[in-house]
């Protein structure tokens, strides 16, 4: 099996360790390629990177010239996952909704810790498009910039920390979600310092993903992820 997991920005440290971190929840012959798109913002913090993300990421899916049997989408509460499911066949999971469905299976209400206050919204907003806020407790930002997250390792723990304590104390939430495809690898750090379950989205994604293969399931192709209509378009890289 072959996962290809995309990054929504063009860093490609962040690349690296969110494959990193998807191969140390798969499962042995699952194979996990990297991609990181070849245009686009260093990092996604807002509507304008998250739509120019949108064409990027599926630019990278297209591009790629082998077999795959699923793609996860690594940004959370980005736009585009509906886009590459209407281009392609295979399971396709977004790590903003593979977060929230298993955070749902370990308590009843659960709260995202993300980076910037900004990107609240869109991740509110991928949510309720999702079905999935009726038990979210609440979004909160840590007040770090996506990039920061590799240069200030540890101030990222200690913000992330604060806010997953507060929502657990504050906001009544048994599971915490970590907001951001580059906050991998912190879910031990946050769950020694709440005591609730951390559910990474990546790792999630992984494990949804390699399900939905090995149950044969597919992508519905009868509406609403139909192919794209053939017709002219100008000037679009795909």
């Amino acid at each position: 099996m072959r996962i290809l997991i995309v990054n929504v920005n063009t860093t490609a440290s962040m690349t690296k360790s969110i494959a990193a971190q998807a191969r140390k929840f798969a499962a042995p012959g699952t194979e996990i390629v990297g991609l990181t798109p070849r245009f686009g913002a260093e990092s996604v913090e807002g509507n304008f990177e998250s739509y120019l993300c949108a064409v990027g990421v599926m630019d990278a899916v297209m591009r790629y010239d082998q077999p795959f049997d699923a793609v996860i989408q690594a940004g959370y509460g980005e736009h585009g996952r509906e886009g590459l499911q209407e281009l392609l066949e295979v399971p396709v999971v977004d790590i903003t909704e593979a977060a929230a469905s298993t955070a749902m299976l370990l308590g009843h209400k659960y709260s995202v810790v993300t980076t910037l206050d900004r990107a609240v919204p869109l991740i509110e907003n991928r949510l309720k498009l999702a079905g999935l806020d009726a038990r979210c407790a609440s979004v909160r930002a840590s007040g770090m910039a996506v990039l920061e997250l590799e240069t200030q390792p540890q101030r990222a723990v200690e913000t992330i920390v604060a806010q997953a304590e507060a929502a657990v104390r504050d906001d009544h939430a048994e599971v915490i979600c970590l907001g951001c495809g580059g906050m991998a690898e912190l879910e031990d750090k946050v769950r020694e310092r709440t005591g609730v379950p951390v559910v990474d989205g990546v790792a999630a994604a992984v494990a949804i993903a390699e399900s939905l293969v090995r149950l044969g399931l597919r992508t519905s192709k009868v509406r609403t992820y139909a192919p794209p209509r053939p017709k002219s378009i100008i000037g679009f890289p795909l």
